[in-house]
């Protein structure tokens, strides 16, 4: 049965819409049925790697499952401690193991799962119908009551039901269930995740009355003015009886209806002045059936929530309400770190509200229907759903290369069109109610064909309200019509023009784009920027939602988080699964977030000196519903605040004045004006930022910044005022220069610094006599390679720089004595002359420049030869004490920034632990970074440390390099990391728990570091103008001290 492209179900109940049978209409608030019985809980379970070792007689009611051990359902066998999990992408995990054709199913390794469960039956529900509901089980099942065969079903995503009236009687029933690991669909599920089989979504009873609703459909028909709706309903019932309807609003009813019962209801109903749903605004209303027996008894009672809505395509533009729409829009799995796909109504909620506080409005279910929960709550959230149908065959059609175009499937195999078309049919009836599904997708990567067309138009002739999307056009277009709209997989921009230009017909979605893969999602704002210029590039869905990683121990007891491989699957495709904006274990955001929330804004902020210009890209949504704030920062610290009384319509801007005059003080002056909730809401409290625009509107120079971050701000409340043009000041004390044979000594009041002749560096900075360096400060080219790195091969390409900075050696030690000079000319210099450790690659000159307050003015500088290509890094890196763990710097944060993921900054002063910039992917690599730092500290839980103050830097990239518009972060300042580890030891571990322990702190101050790119993961670089020009002599300044 397994084998049979033909045999994908039996004796299954047609596919219906997903609802809840009540008893009455009490139950509806508690949400708990006396009409559905859970089966959800412990099931005697037994495993064999293969069908040949399957105890074949397990159904028979005689045959006892006592000794049998236990398993919980929904669960997946995998996380319960029967075979492995494997994480393969393309390849399918049985390639090279087993050689199988796609006529086959593999049999030598196929897990079955044998599951036995009772049931009791009352006396009462003999005159019920009993029906069963597995909600999902991967990937083949077959069920057996009473030692009776009842039926079979071989699709992993959607729910299947049995009538079990004739198959039970009063007292205990055995339910039996075989699930099998692969069947001959399996071809067609070739998902980019984990490979998991069993019951992992719940399996109830409905114990059902003799008259009630089988299955309805709901469809909102709105007209051109949208004032003027018509409900239509189409229903399958049973019995006699009456029906009554009743559409309400927030308890206040709006029509009700009643009328006799019939085997088959059309019902429309006008809604004047409807309330619209949209993402912005979900507008829900309730739509109850309550079902009347011939004596006047309810026998059931269902409640939909529906929602009014039009998504239609009009002059190449897709409207949603009249309005075009733009998916601010992320791809998603089920996925849960503890437990598999069996992924837990609590988590699914968690996902829903960080989408929201996180401005994403769109989410494709990827690739496949996904737990029904998550529909429900994108209704009453409101987030666009593109629902995904259960096929991926990327394993066939991208090995067509090897076996020719025929390979790909389903393409034009006729024999797989009933099972395609089953599946189709199955994903439409679930979820044909739930309003935020506004878009139905084929599937994904499964080339086009005959068969695929065929899905497009079964798709259409069930629903004339929604859309259809197949990105496999793109691929074949031996089928255009397969799709309404065009859409493609991570190009970068400049080729979306171009396609665009070529097939001008239809609109534009990225059905997958800035793949989220480790450190990441860089240039994403170059694809919104897009969005506003070409009305048919309607947005699109990053790659994606959240890692897929489960937890595990290594042979010490630390718990780390385990990808493709850890398990001992082979064949597996390592951490490829790593590829979310938020983090697998906590289901927290990553700190990719920060970038992701501000380019999905539905407000943009421009502000300048006492303006602000506010762009509402909000289809239906007024400022003047939110509350809007200019804060003044001075220093990185609040200085004013005031309300901005707001109007700008949706979809229009306005320029208005800022109420905060800028004071006559000294200082770098931040305006920022921030947007946020004016009422709670369902995803987040009164005051969420829900955009933000910055601007620096009063500059301060490096001397500012030296005197304002040297003190102890722990003591800071005991001084009325700062000493800024004080008459009295402290005595900054002596400076005296000590000549030596190997070693040159600088000393200060209360500090001392020593360079090695010898050794060819700065060998220590004592202050107050203790020892703050642990080893030389040093030249450093390099970064810890990040995924997108790894994908395009950085490490063959820029590898020498590694080497160049590691294996550098001083040629040279000049110094330049102006100890008795007065003033800023009162210094001791020492320059070191490096050669780089790779031939031909020239030499570096740092220079250090010790002054009385004892302050080091640090400078890099090297002529770029422009055949050594552009460089990771450039900047020097030291090692202090792990017990300077504490950061503080003032610059762009919270979050880490790179030069092209740095707009969703903003400029303050932030301070964290220098363990929280690690960052948890499942990979170690370059983290932790920010950019356009002004100063930073390193200090010891007193406060004392190391200060860093940046220079006003040169550009690097020869003014090439560019934030979002309206981004604050532009100036050119330092580069600055602090982390408990090197580059070097990051790109040794494969995990975070094979990281070493701390035993210094790493600072890194540079000039630039190339960006992280993300168009895709698999060859994409950074783009060419964030990169440092390799045509230019490279020079950058900046200053420490001991604090």
């Amino acid at each position: 049965m397994i084998k049979d492209v033909s045999c994908f179900k039996e004796n299954a109940l047609p596919a219906k819409a997903s609802f809840i049978p009540y008893g009455n209409e009490t139950e509806i608030a508690e949400r708990k049925s006396s009409l559905r019985v859970s089966l959800d809980g412990l099931w005697k379970f037994a495993y064999v790697k293969n069908y040949n070792l399957a105890v074949k007689d397990f159904y028979k009611k005689e045959y006892c499952t006592g000794s049998w051990d236990s398993i919980t359902v929904p669960a997946n066998m995998q996380m319960e401690g029967y075979d492995i999990p494997q994480y393969a992408n393309v390849q399918y995990p049985w390639d090279g193991v087993q050689a199988v054709s796609h006529t086959e199913v593999p049999e030598e390794f196929n897990p079955v799962g044998m599951y036995v469960k009772m049931l009791d039956i009352s006396e009462k529900a003999q005159d019920k119908d009993i029906i069963i509901t597995f909600e999902g089980v991967e990937s083949a099942f077959a069920l057996w009551v009473n030692g009776e065969y009842v039926g079979y079903a071989g699709d992993s995503f959607t729910a299947t039901s049995f009538d079990l009236t004739k198959f039970v009687q009063a007292g205990l029933n055995k339910i039996a269930v075989m699930v099998f690991k692969w069947n001959i669909g399996s071809w067609c599920e070739d998902q980019d995740f984990f490979r998991f089989s069993g019951i992992y979504r719940s399996v109830y009873v409905d114990v059902l009355p003799k008259t009630r609703i089988n299955d309805f459909t709901v469809k909102t028909i709105l007209d051109d003015t949208f004032k003027n709706a018509e409900l239509k309903i189409e229903g399958l019932l049973q019995g006699k009886g009456k029906l009554v309807t009743e559409l309400s609003y927030k308890g206040e009813s709006i029509l009700i209806d009643e009328r006799e019962l019939s085997e088959k209801i059309n019902l429309s109903f006008a809604v004047n002045e409807p309330r619209l749903w949209s993402a912005e605004k979900p507008e829900l209303y309730d739509l109850r059936f309550k079902i009347i027996d011939e004596n006047g008894n309810i026998t059931e009672v269902v409640n939909e929530r529906v929602g009014f809505r039009k998504i239609e395509i009009k002059d190449k533009i897709m409207l949603l309400n009249g309005k075009r729409v733009v998916f601010n829009g992320v791809n998603r799995h089920d996925f849960s770190s503890v437990y598999g796909r069996a992924i837990t109504g609590e988590e699914i909620e968690t996902d829903i509200i960080t989408m929201k506080r996180n401005n994403i409005n769109a989410v494709r279910t990827s690739h496949y229907p996904n737990t029904e929960y998550l529909y429900e709550l994108c209704d009453e959230y409101g987030l666009y759903v593109i629902a995904e149908n259960n096929l991926e065959s990327h394993g066939t059609w991208d090995a067509r290369g090897v076996h020719g175009e025929d390979y790909s499937l389903p393409k034009d195999h006729m024999e797989w069109e009933p099972m395609m078309l089953d599946r189709a049919t199955s994903t439409y009836n679930r979820d044909k109610n739930r309003t935020s599904v506004i878009i139905w997708s084929l599937g994904n990567e499964s080339f086009g064909g005959k068969v695929i067309y065929s899905m497009a138009e079964l798709f259409r002739k069930l629903d004339d309200t929604r859309l259809v999307h197949y990105e496999g056009v793109f691929h074949d277009r031996s089928y255009d019509a397969s799709t309404d709209i065009e859409s493609r997989m991570y190009p970068p921009v400049t080729e979306i023009r171009e396609f665009l230009k070529e097939f001008p017909t239809r609109p534009f979605i990225l059905c997958e784009y800035t793949h989220a893969m480790g450190n990441s999602n860089g240039a994403m704002h170059k694809y919104i920027e897009y969005t506003e210029e070409e009305p048919r590039a309607q947005g699109g869905f990053i790659w994606d939602y959240i890692d897929q990683s489960i937890y595990k121990k290594d042979r010490y007891g630390t718990e780390f988080q385990a990808y493709g491989g850890d398990f001992g699957d082979r064949p597996n495709d390592g951490n490829f699964s790593g590829n979310g904006i938020a983090i697998g274990p906590e289901r927290a955001e990553s700190p990719k977030m920060q970038e992701v929330k501000f380019n999905y804004q539905g407000i943009k902020l421009f502000v300048s000196e006492g303006k602000v210009r506010i762009k509402n890209k909000y289809l239906f949504t007024n400022t003047s519903e939110f509350d809007v704030y200019e804060i003044l920062y001075r220093d990185g610290k609040e200085y004013a605040k005031e309300m901005i009384s707001t109007d700008v319509e949706p979809l229009s801007e306005k320029v208005y004045e800022l109420p905060i005059v800028l004071p006559e003080l000294e200082g770098e002056f931040v305006a920022e004006v921030s947007v946020r909730l004016k009422k709670c809401t369902n995803y987040a409290k009164k005051g969420h930022e829900i955009a933000f625009g910055q601007a620096v509107v009063k500059k301060a120079e490096t001397e500012y910044f030296k005197k304002i971050s040297q003190g102890n701000e722990k003591y800071n409340y005991m001084y009325a005022s700062s000493m800024e043009n004080a008459e009295v000041k402290p005595y900054s004390g002596k400076l005296e220069f000590v000549p030596g044979d190997y070693n040159l000594g600088v000393k200060g009041e209360y500090f001392s610094v020593l360079f090695s002749k010898m050794y060819g560096g700065l060998v220590s900075y004592k202050l107050r006599g203790v020892e703050l360096l642990k080893s030389r400060p040093l030249p450093n080219f390099w970064r810890a390679p990040i995924d997108n790195d790894r994908g395009f091969g950085m490490q063959m390409e820029y590898g020498k720089w590694k080497l160049a900075g590691d294996y550098s050696k001083c040629i040279d030690v000049k110094v330049n004595d102006n100890s008795n000079k007065a003033g800023t000319e009162r210094y001791v210099e020492v320059v070191y002359t490096y050669v780089l450790g790779m031939a031909g690659m020239g030499e570096c000159l740092v220079s250090y420049k010790v002054f009385e307050d004892g302050f080091v003015k640090t400078t890099l500088s090297y002529e770029t030869k422009e055949e050594n290509f552009d460089m990771p890094e450039f900047g020097m890196m030291f090692k202090t004490d792990a017990d300077f763990d504490h950061l503080t710097w003032y610059g762009a944060g919270l979050s880490e920034t790179y030069e092209d993921r740095r707009s969703g900054a903003k400029i303050g002063l932030f301070s964290n632990k220098v363990e929280d910039n690690i960052a948890p992917y499942l990979v170690p690599q370059e983290c932790g970074h920010k950019v356009n730092v002004r100063f930073a500290k390193v200090t010891d839980r007193k406060g004392r440390g190391l200060l860093f103050v940046s220079e006003k830097q040169a550009d690097p990239t020869l003014g090439e390099s560019k934030a979002a518009e309206n981004s604050v972060v532009t100036d050119r300042y330092m580069g600055f990391s602090a982390l408990p580890f090197t580059p070097n030891q990051l790109e040794e571990a494969t995990h975070p728990n094979e990281l070493p322990k701390p035993q210094f702190t790493v600072i890194r101050a540079d000039l630039m570091q190339m960006g992280i790119a993300g168009d895709d993961s698999w060859g994409s670089r950074p783009h060419k103008e964030y990169h440092i020009k390799n045509n230019q002599k490279l020079e950058f300044s900046f200053w420490f001290k001991g604090i």
